[in-house]
């Protein structure tokens, strides 16, 4: 009996290593999905790696995007992430449960529609090499370009606090007191603080569509040919405005042509319209 009880015991051990071979090899802990690419233009790429549309993006992985690249990204809150061309952005951590998000921009730009965050605790951080953005639910777009981080609200509101020190009127070092930001505000974070401290400012129109169109990842994976945004000559409501602008301004000078004194009309003596 102890020779079999000493053989099928040997039996097991042998069954069962492969399957403990499988186990220890597994990643201790697994990677935590943050989201998914919905949609690219090349050359992007995650974690130094070529991506497509749908490749899962888990917490620590970085985005990259070349001088032609674009990347979106949706985070599983319904957050989306549009990374514009030549940035770096890490997915530090993302958890929809708890509404716990980290995000860094290394460099280049990177527009936010942040889904409300309701839960106590809950927060979503971005961090750029010399500020920190917070917000609880917006739509705004951060760039760090030439060691200043710009920040512009298209919705909501966004908390701009700077990082380490900045340079004072009086040549003397020291933190500052963070910035709120409300629709169509913006703010300029460098190591100088302005005369008059941090303060918003409204946004510019022409600046304001060029983040815009400076983030836009058509489903498509290419962009629109010049003088149409995503989803047609219309479908962008900055660009609406200002060609709606334009055209109001034509016709107000169609008109006024071939228009004498009093706007009446001259006529051409041979017969033709008016001159």
């Amino acid at each position: 009996m102890n020779h079999f009880r000493r053989a099928t015991a040997v039996l097991v051990c042998f069954l069962i290593s492969p399957l403990a071979g499988v186990v220890s090899a597994q990643p201790q802990g697994g990677a935590q999905r943050a989201g998914e690419v919905q949609a690219l233009i090349p050359s992007a790429t995650r974690n130094a790696q070529p991506t497509k549309a749908k490749d899962e993006i888990d917490w620590n992985d970085m985005l990259k995007t070349a001088h032609s690249g674009r990347i979106r990204a949706g985070l599983t809150d319904g957050s989306i992430l549009s990374v514009g061309s030549d940035s770096e952005l890490r997915v530090v951590q993302h958890d929809a449960t708890s509404q716990q998000t980290s995000l860094e921009l290394t460099y280049g730009k990177v527009r936010n529609q942040v889904t409300n965050i309701t839960k106590d605790g809950g927060k979503y951080e971005l961090k750029t090499p010399n500020a920190v953005i917070g917000v609880i639910g917006t739509d705004f777009l951060a760039e760090f370009k030439g060691n200043k981080t710009t920040v512009i609200c298209y919705k909501g509101k966004v908390k701009v606090t700077p990082l380490g020190k900045i340079v004072k009127n009086s040549g003397q070092s020291g933190s500052d007191n963070s910035v709120t930001l409300t629709d169509g505000q913006m703010v300029v974070i460098s190591n100088v603080l302005p005369p008059g401290g941090l303060q918003p400012t409204n946004t510019p129109p022409d600046v304001a569509q060029t983040g815009l169109l400076g983030t836009d990842v058509p489903d498509g994976g290419s962009l629109p040919p010049p003088g149409k945004g995503h989803g047609g000559m219309w479908g962008h409501p900055v660009r609406t405005i200002l060609i709606g602008g334009a055209v109001a301004t034509g016709i107000g000078v169609g008109l006024g042509v071939g228009l004498g004194p009093g706007g009446t009309c001259v006529r051409n003596p041979n017969g033709g319209p008016c001159k």
